[in-house]
């Protein structure tokens, strides 16, 4: 069986971190079997392969596991590396793409969580941390064309996938980023042409669908469910 034909990636379609796997993935040109999950009742695979955290995304490659989405990007790039290379080969610019891919994580991918899953009164907050981080974004990309200069690479993939996320965030905390940070929303727009991007990401609708039916069956909301759906923007 062909290398490729090895490789196996437990997912969940609206997740931000399971799109990573997926553009990555689709970067190299890697033929993989995708299983989607269901999240509330995990299928014994996951849990077998993921005994620890029990969470996608998870790749299995020759019959073994691994996991957390940045450490799987990884992975890809160094057993696919022979094209389209996502970590830089000097070892300082690998560290600060590791430094900001870690960034992603804390001040987007944590504080995002606090939005769509976080009680009404915690949002104000968590807003103003991922507007901040986002403009933290924005300076280290600069006016370069990706994250990595002209080479779409480690950091992109990492970041991207909350693009379509953003929507959501806006809905929730009556702001658009594009207000804020309009050259990450130009580099956004650049990323989603990648066919490697657009064919791996979740729509923002639908994940914003998602998110309400979450937020009502959770109650999250001191609102009714239906204004929710209305809410003014910058």
């Amino acid at each position: 069986m062909a290398e490729e034909e090895e490789v196996v990636l437990l997912d969940e379609w609206l997740s931000m971190f399971g799109m990573r796997a997926r553009i990555a993935l689709a970067e190299k040109g890697i033929k993989y079997e995708y299983k989607e999950e269901d999240l509330s009742n995990k299928s014994p695979l996951l849990l077998q392969m993921n005994p620890i955290h029990k969470k996608i995304p998870v790749l299995i490659h020759k019959g073994k596991p691994i996991c957390e989405s940045l450490i799987i990007i990884e992975y890809i790039d160094q057993v696919w590396n022979h094209t389209a290379p996502l970590l830089p080969s000097d070892p300082y610019l690998k560290a600060q793409a590791r430094f900001w891919a870690d960034f992603v994580n804390k001040k987007v991918g944590d504080v995002g969580g606090r939005i769509w899953a976080g009680k009404r009164e915690e949002i104000e907050e968590a807003k103003k941390e991922m507007i901040e981080g986002l403009k933290q974004l924005e300076e280290t990309l600069g006016y370069n064309t990706f994250f990595g200069g002209e080479t779409f690479g480690f950091i992109d993939v990492a970041l991207i996938p909350f693009y379509n996320w953003f929507y959501t965030y806006e809905q929730l905390c009556h702001f658009k980023v594009e207000t804020h940070c309009p050259k990450l929303i130009a580099w956004a727009q650049r990323c989603i042409h990648r066919e490697s991007v657009s064919k791996s990401l979740a729509g923002e609708k639908e994940i914003y669908n998602f998110v309400v039916d979450f937020r009502k069956k959770s109650q999250l909301d001191w609102r009714n469910i239906c204004e929710l759906k209305n809410l003014c923007q910058e």
